[in-house]
């Protein structure tokens, strides 16, 4: 999927989780001979082996060729048993007693989430073992924020990515105690979610900003877990490099666009879920991604902090993100064959290459119940073009509701008409 369709010669980057890491023993003069190689960021794997964060285009000048790729910032580790070390990291910049003294302020407020995952055991033959025995392993580090404390609760925005397919999570306080994490909510396509724990060891709650009043060049500051707990709340310092990015990802949700920070301050694996922060100490942001590619440095994205806080508090009091849908299971039309263009679907000319595929509807659905079928192609959703179904899905998220009737522009059988389609309640697994 491309992320500017304007230009389909772009080169296309991926957005992906990092690989498991083992952890290594590496002493200190062959720490200092490698330089910190270690710390190259990891590209591939799938945290929970449910999410692959999507796909988003880049310009480059001229006729210049990259193997590029966006990657989300969870680091991942096979290894809990080595012992826990505290790193003491002396920041050495030009950065301001001030700046420090927010720092120091802010930091209590930030923590280290750890994803642990059910193992199965294998018996003789390598066959699984029936006993139901099972044993939990750290499958991945984030971090998160805590940005609420009530009735002897604390709670935590941090990433999806960071919590999917846990089946325990534990929290890293700042205090050095590490309690167990509810997962109180979750959601894939703003890749948000929120955890409960108690408040008793709590010692800091952060503040949000407003996101919208950033402009491009303003100082920042990103705190998290670089590389998991032995880094804890590290602290990088940029600028705001650009506002209201938006990148394509492609989540286990289905592929959305989101509204991204751009920032120059460095995010490593691990930081995800950690905090952005203006010079005030408010949380503008929630650090999520960033390009990792040969030749390029310092381009990293956080989620704008008035997008993440309606998602935090409709996540904490519902579980989830309630959304209108329609009922299909859907392609873009450009990766259909071209020959199954012209002859199943009956198109030609312009129609070609331009639209969303319907490759099933769901009964009982709101586009069953409007007249949708198989093999239809959207081409616009009230008036708005559908070239994508991330575009699609942009429209019908961001700018209806449920309950809305909306006017659904199909091609079928090479002929153009518009159905009324009532949206309902998203249910989980359709579209």
């Amino acid at each position: 999927m491309e992320y500017n369709r304007e230009n389909p010669h772009e080169p296309k980057h991926e957005i992906i989780i990092p690989e498991q890491q083992t952890e290594q023993t590496v002493n200190r003069a062959e720490h200092q001979k490698r330089k910190m190689s270690w710390l190259t960021p990891i590209i591939s794997g799938i945290i929970g082996g449910s999410l692959v964060l999507g796909v988003t285009t880049f310009q480059h000048s001229g006729d210049e060729k990259t193997n590029s790729s966006v990657q989300t910032q969870t680091n991942q580790t096979t290894n809990t048993t080595s012992p826990q070390s505290t790193k003491t990291e002396k920041l050495s910049n030009s950065s301001t007693s001030d700046v420090s003294d927010m720092v120091e302020n802010v930091s209590p407020a930030i923590v280290g989430i750890s994803n642990y995952q059910k193992q199965s055991q294998t018996g003789m033959f390598g066959f699984e073992s029936s006993n139901n025995s099972s044993s939990e392993e750290e499958t991945g580090t984030g971090s998160g924020v805590i940005y609420k404390k009530a009735n002897g609760k604390a709670y935590i925005i941090t990433n999806n990515h960071v919590v999917e397919g846990a089946s325990k999570l534990t929290v890293s306080l700042s205090n050095g105690k590490e309690v167990e994490g509810k997962l109180l909510g979750s959601d894939s396509l703003t890749d948000l979610a929120v955890v409960e724990i108690s408040a008793d060891h709590v010692e800091k709650v952060a503040t949000f900003g407003d996101s919208s009043s950033l402009k491009a060049g303003e100082s920042v500051v990103a705190i998290g877990n670089p590389l998991g707990k032995d880094l804890s709340r590290t602290v990088t310092q940029g600028i705001v490099s650009g506002v209201n990015r938006t990148v394509s990802v492609d989540t286990s949700a289905g592929e959305t666009k989101m509204n991204v920070i751009q920032t120059d301050a460095a995010i490593n694996p691990g930081n995800s879920g950690g905090a952005l922060l203006n010079t005030k100490g408010e949380v503008i942001g929630i650090n999520s991604m960033k390009i990792s590619e040969t030749g390029v440095e310092g381009i990293g994205f956080a989620i704008p902090s008035n997008d993440v806080k309606p998602i935090a508090e409709e996540l904490q009091s519902k579980g989830k993100i309630e959304r209108p849908y329609i009922g299909v299971s859907m392609m873009d039309l450009n990766q259909v064959p071209e020959n199954y263009q012209t002859g199943t679907l009956g198109l030609s000319g312009s129609q070609l290459n331009k639209g969303v595929y319907i490759g099933q509807v769901a009964a009982g659905s709101p586009a069953e119940k409007a007249g949708l079928k198989e093999n239809d192609v959207i081409v616009s959703l009230n008036g708005k073009e559908t070239d994508s179904g991330s575009t699609l899905r942009n429209i019908l998220y961001k700018n209806t509701k449920i309950g809305d009737t909306v006017k659904v522009t199909i091609i079928r059988n090479g002929k153009t008409m518009t159905k009324q389609v009532k949206l309902d309640q998203k249910e989980e697994t359709s579209s």
